[in-house]
This record gives structure tokens, sequence and C-alpha cells, in this order.
């Protein structure tokens, strides 16, 4: 696997591609429903964001290096935005840096585990209805860019 420490642009992009699919697999063998690149009200872009059957909403930061954790000063605010937050990063990312308040995942591109589970803050209704409208739209925009990339 790419080291989660390499300062190339290339690694770091790597690293991201191989934890992000590796959560995706993780989190739909859980029965949650994943996308990816997911713009927030906010306007913030939530790298990983799942849903389960009950509604409950998980978003995944990921992390490709200790640069990348130490410049993003935006991942608190995804917390307004979901039931449970998490840091998902590579086997060598020096995890001891993450808050312990958020959950914690260490994966690769086959799969991931989680090491710490995330606290459980339930959203309001409101909030939920917007985000769950929001989720259904942006899913069904992707399907529609695979069945015709045209548009």
């Amino acid at each position: 696997m790419t080291n989660a420490n390499d300062n190339d642009g290339l690694g770091r992009e790597a690293v991201t591609r191989e934890v992000t699919r590796g959560v995706c697999r993780a989190l739909a063998e859980q029965g949650l429903a994943c996308l990816t690149e997911f713009t927030l009200r906010s306007g913030r872009r939530a790298d990983v964001i799942a849903l389960a059957a009950d509604g409950t909403v998980t978003i995944v930061e990921i992390k490709s290096s200790l640069a990348d954790f130490q410049a993003d000063a935006k991942w608190p605010e995804y917390r307004e935005f979901c039931d449970r937050f998490y840091f998902a990063v590579a086997a060598d990312f020096p995890r001891e840096v993450l808050p312990e308040d958020c959950g914690l995942m260490v994966a690769d591109a086959y799969g991931a585990e989680e090491l710490r589970p995330a606290p459980e803050t339930r959203l309001n209704g409101s909030r939920r209805r917007a985000l769950l409208l929001r989720f259904a739209r942006h899913g069904a925009a992707q399907l529609q860019s695979l069945l015709d990339p045209r548009l």
C-alpha cells in the first residue's frame, strides 16, 4: 500500500482512493449505502457519507497524510450534518494525532476496520429530512451520470 505520509501529491491521491474504497466496502457490508464527494448544504464536501436503513447518517473524513490532517480546519463542521463522524486513515498514519472524541477506521483498498466507534449525536428532524433529500438527489445524479456521461 502507498505510504500514508508520502508528500508526493500522487501518493496522497492514491492513498485517498484506496482508503475511500475500503471504507465504502466495509460500510456496504454493514448494510449502509455510501456516496462519495458529497456536498453538504454548508458548501463543505464530505469524503464519504453513508445512510443506514434506519436513517442514521455517518460521515467519514479520509486523511491521507499527517500534513493533510494538519492543514484541515473544516472537519468539525461536518459533525452538524451526521449522527456519527469518523476519521479513516491508512495503517501507517500516526493515529495519536486524531481527536479521541471521533470514530476511527483504518482502511486499505479491500476493507476497513473500526478501531474506535463514533459517538452518536442525533440530527434534528428538519436537518435529517433536508440531508436525506440531498442524499437521494446526489445518488440519483451519480447514477444518471453513469448511464449518460454527457449530462
